[in-house]
């Protein structure tokens, strides 16, 4: 199996569950926190034309609901990018990328497609 690499924050629940889920199916992880070791502004961009800046932005967070309205006012692709790379923990996590591929979060889906 080739190394996936997963984004994530070390206080993320979900994260944990990911990491922890990867490595119990024997996956061969690199672990990026997003905070601590950064994540590029053209990381983001790759990311975000792999699936949607829609996918992700994660506006139910605690970053996004701090942030002023004139930041989430008319959001687009370039704009959330950019408030992305200024604040990585907007960014929906995990971020997975395995084989080429670009999951974002935690769910069945992605599940099924990586154990």
């Amino acid at each position: 199996m080739a190394v996936l690499k997963i984004y994530s924050l070390k206080t993320c629940d979900t994260c944990r569950k990911a990491i922890k889920a990867l490595e119990g199916a024997g996956a061969d992880l690199k672990i990026v926190d997003v905070r601590t070791d950064g994540v590029t502004k053209k990381q983001i961009e790759v990311w975000a034309k792999a699936v949607g800046w829609e996918k992700l932005l994660n506006k139910s967070s605690t970053t996004w609901r701090g942030l002023d309205d004139s930041d989430k006012e008319g959001v687009n692709e370039k704009r959330a990018v950019a408030l992305m790379a200024v604040h990585p923990t907007l960014i929906k996590r995990p971020v997975i990328e395995a084989n080429g591929e670009v999951y974002v979060g935690w769910s069945d889906a992605t599940k099924k497609a990586l154990i």
